[in-house]
């Protein structure tokens, strides 16, 4: 019998990180020091007090049985809480907030309870893939990018989207690029979605990674026809517990939680209790004290990145959130990156998240401001 992949599959564009892994393990293999700062993985610690929670949860046997795929009440309790104690917004817990595992698959999920084959999606580019591939493409949609312009603080002009889209993502602060918006921006981008019978979906997952005295809003500030996505992952240094969460208008939560049902059984209630936990670290608006500790090493590396990238005649913005660094390449994004792959340097190519990246390097900030100097140095002596 001949296997053959289906065609949504096949429709999938060709994962261009592959040859990047491909040649990292072969650079590796020759004896290479190689220092990675490709992938969005935080290398600081979760915080010792979620560790012993998930411990002291993980003792009590009825922590180990299924979950709901909507998530534990005490959990969606403390999702209502946290947004009312950051962003001082009212959500009920039981119709407007959904437990997730991580955000990524309720991102991909909201497509598939809303969006009917054929249907466009209105996806950024540069951005996540998961918009246009996960979402979009496995629901038999049609993904719909809208390049993100450096001259417009890469932001998304709906000026440029179609009006007869079904969904439209946004992500703020910007993996990849890092831009920031502020709330007048999201209502703008609310109001069109309403206007063109669009679903908001708003990826809010860096709402917590913020310098300079910028604090990121969530999209529920400005109005309640969203559904928000947000994870404990980067937040609290916690991407393999796998556990997030979604808020917002009670239908689009009612139909996420739907299509769950039918695809899992809910993140473990152990995780669930860890999460939780961590929510109850905020003691209102400002960040609970790990997060700022956290937040004082990633800014401290975006400062020594930054600035030494400019030494070396890169020009390359100050991100204000997010640990990612975002430029100007100056060339072909991935033979930039192989270029940097022969000084033992790991970098994204931009192109991989989409043809607006084209040009552009990210660069995540997950190792220590002396490897990132070591990194620099090679790149100024190479």
């Amino acid at each position: 019998m001949e296997i053959v992949f289906a065609d949504r599959l096949q429709k999938l564009p060709p994962y261009l990180f592959a040859k990047l892994e491909e040649l990292t393990a072969n650079k590796r293999a020759e004896g290479v020091d190689i220092i990675d700062f490709g992938i969005g993985d935080p290398d600081l610690p979760t915080p010792r007090t979620i560790i012993e929670s998930m411990q002291e949860a993980a003792v009590h046997q009825e922590n180990h049985t299924y979950s709901s795929s909507a998530g534990e009440g005490y959990m969606r309790e403390a999702v209502a809480d946290f947004y009312k104690k950051r962003f001082g917004v009212d959500v009920d817990p039981a119709k407007e907030v959904c437990v997730t595992i991580g955000s990524k698959e309720a991102i991909a999920n909201i497509c598939k309870a809303f969006v009917n084959p054929g249907e466009k999606v209105i996806s950024p580019d540069p951005a996540y893939p998961v918009y246009a591939n996960g979402a979009a493409l496995l629901s038999d949609a049609v993904p719909v990018n809208v390049p993100l312009r450096a001259d417009e603080g890469f932001l998304l002009n709906v000026d440029r989207c179609p009006t007869d889209a079904k969904m439209l993502y946004a992500n703020y602060p910007n993996n990849p690029t890092g831009a920031t918006c502020d709330v007048s921006y999201i209502k703008g981008l609310m109001e069109w979605c309403k206007d063109n019978d669009t679903i908001f979906c708003y990826d809010n997952a860096y709402s917590e990674m913020c310098f300079d005295d910028y604090m990121a809003p969530s999209a529920l500030e400005a109005g309640r026809d969203v559904i928000e996505f947000g994870s404990l992952s980067k937040t609290f240094n916690m991407t393999g517990y796998r556990v997030g969460y979604a808020v917002g208008d009670e239908r689009l939560i009612a139909g996420l939680k739907k299509v769950k049902s039918q695809i899992d059984s809910g993140a473990p209630k152990f995780i669930q209790k860890a999460a939780t936990h961590a929510l109850e670290l905020y003691d209102g608006r400002r960040l609970p004290q790990v997060l700022k500790d956290n937040n004082a090493v990633y800014g401290e590396r975006r400062k020594v990145m930054v600035e030494g990238l400019r030494d070396l005649g890169f020009d390359v913005p100050m991100p204000k959130a997010t640990f990612y660094v975002w430029f100007d390449c100056g060339m072909d994004s991935m033979k930039f990156t192989e270029k940097m792959l022969q000084h033992g340097i790991v970098v994204t190519p931009g192109v991989g998240f989409g043809e607006a990246g084209e040009g552009f390097v990210r660069i995540a900030l997950t190792r220590s401001k002396e490897r990132i100097e070591e990194a620099l140095e090679r790149m100024r002596t190479g």
